[in-house]
């Protein structure tokens, strides 16, 4: 049912992601998982319900009770058998539940009949991560962003939403079917808006992009920030650039890209950039909604994939964020991918010895290790500054030369411009040296510097 809020028109209102919902309410988390047999689970059914749970936690809900289930089948109309149905009616009359949260994805129908028989409202596991969205979304292209994955989402359930006025009617006699119905009325607004948001968001596509070309003039590498939400992103990013982004304990505490200069280690500026959190089944309008944001990680020189090493689900959060960069067309063999094993600080002297001798031994490449470090504590973080100035390096090659005692203007050049190596002195005064310059200015060196001798092609 559609209640109006006064000074709110109905396209706003159903702008909101289905079922919105106030903070402070007493919720139950459900979480009605398939059991499979003799088959491998990438995540313990207790873990995907801890994080449900905390989504809910995400938006101030009070959840008063989490309910762990094993499904062997779905039942079309209701998802959960009738048994269980009124079983859990009674545990949401004892405990006063006014909002239900079902950790999987429920079809218009299914939301429906569950909210008749339990008389609260359900929301499913993709209107929940929209609520949160909805919620933390601060910059106008989030914002836009938000509300084209809530339209796409609400399009789809407005059966659910305004069945009492599909009685309308259009005439009568031969002429009396249905005119264009309430739901037809607002499925055509809702399009209507979408369309707008769209061409809204190619605009801000438009800019980031100038911005990014402003950058390859300047130009800096890119580093990007990607991982599983709340794996410690924020808080890396403002160890590494001494900003304020908000990081704290909670799932999707940030979702606004931010972009910092850093220094590394022998004085090179990089770009860090900041992304939304990924998570496991993250509904495919939002990746569609968010690709703008998401086009730094596509075109960014280097990922730091942040891992929470200390969590006990490490392992398929690594794999979730691969399928989410598979889908953005970023494979893990790209080598642009470096491995961070971050909160290092919530382990055990014994794991964390474990840890570090295996990022010590790492892949074949010095490189391709994962850095082991805490964000919190600042441990490791000069490993990885280390580590990403080398990846960098990779991508430049190295160049041999003589110059003059005189030529002070061109060795000043090079040390601007150009990474030295090394550098010897010769008997006769002259100088030797090995630098490394980036491929963007590499046609202003050899034009400078025509006798250069090249020790490495870049990317050998």
């Amino acid at each position: 049912m559609d209640t109006q809020v006064p000074g709110q028109t109905r396209l706003q209102r159903q702008a909101e992601p289905e079922g919105a919902v106030a903070a402070d309410t007493r919720t139950l988390v459900i979480g009605p998982y398939p059991v499979r047999r003799g088959a491998e689970v990438p995540r313990p059914a207790e873990a995907r319900l801890d994080e449900a749970v905390g989504l809910a936690a995400a938006i101030d809900l009070d959840v008063v009770d989490r309910l762990l289930l094993g499904m062997q089948a779905i039942r079309p109309s209701t998802y959960l058998g009738k048994g269980r149905v009124e079983e859990i009616a009674g545990r949401i009359a004892a405990e006063a539940v006014r909002l239900v949260v079902m950790d999987c994805a429920l079809s218009p129908v299914q939301q429906r009949n569950l909210e008749k028989a339990w008389g609260v409202k359900v929301i499913d596991r993709t209107g929940l991560i929209l609520e949160i969205f909805g919620r933390r979304a601060s910059t106008r292209e989030g914002t836009l962003q938000v509300e084209h994955a809530h339209l796409a989402y609400q399009r789809s359930r407005l059966v659910r939403s305004w069945t009492h006025l599909e009685r309308q009617r259009g005439g009568f006699g031969f002429l009396g079917g249905p005119g264009e119905t309430q739901i037809e009325a607002d499925r055509r607004l809702i399009q209507e808006r979408m369309t707008r948001i769209e061409r809204e968001l190619e605009t801000v596509t438009r800019t980031r992009g100038l911005h990014r070309q402003s950058r390859r003039r300047v130009p800096y590498p890119v580093v990007a920030l990607v991982g599983y939400t709340n794996a410690g992103k924020s808080t890396l990013f403002n160890r590494l650039t001494a900003a304020e982004v908000r990081a704290e304990d909670m799932l999707f505490a940030t979702l606004d890209p931010t972009a910092r200069a850093i220094k590394l280690p022998h004085g090179e500026t990089a770009i860090l950039s900041d992304t939304v959190g990924f998570i496991s089944d993250l509904p495919t309008m939002l990746i569609a909604a968010f690709r703008a944001t998401l086009e730094d990680v596509i075109e960014a020189d280097i990922l730091l994939h942040v891992r929470d090493i200390a969590h006990e689900d490490t392992e398929a959060q690594g794999q979730d964020v691969h399928a989410v960069l598979t889908e953005l067309g970023i494979e893990a063999e790209a080598g642009r991918i470096i491995e961070v094993w971050n909160k290092a600080d919530l382990l055990d002297a014994p794991e964390r010895e474990r840890l570090l001798n295996l990022s010590r031994a790492g892949a074949s490449g010095e490189t391709a290790k994962p850095v082991l470090l805490s964000a919190l504590t600042g441990e490791g973080v000069d490993r990885l500054l280390a580590r990403i100035e080398a990846r960098i390096a990779e991508s430049r090659a190295s160049f041999a030369l003589v110059l003059d005692p005189t030529e002070g203007a061109s060795l000043h050049w090079l040390y601007e411009n150009a990474e030295v190596l090394d550098r010897r002195e010769d008997a006769g005064g002259q100088l030797h040296l090995v630098v490394r310059i980036a491929p963007e200015k590499e046609p202003r060196f050899l034009n400078r510097f025509g006798a250069a001798r090249r020790l490495r092609a870049a990317g050998g």
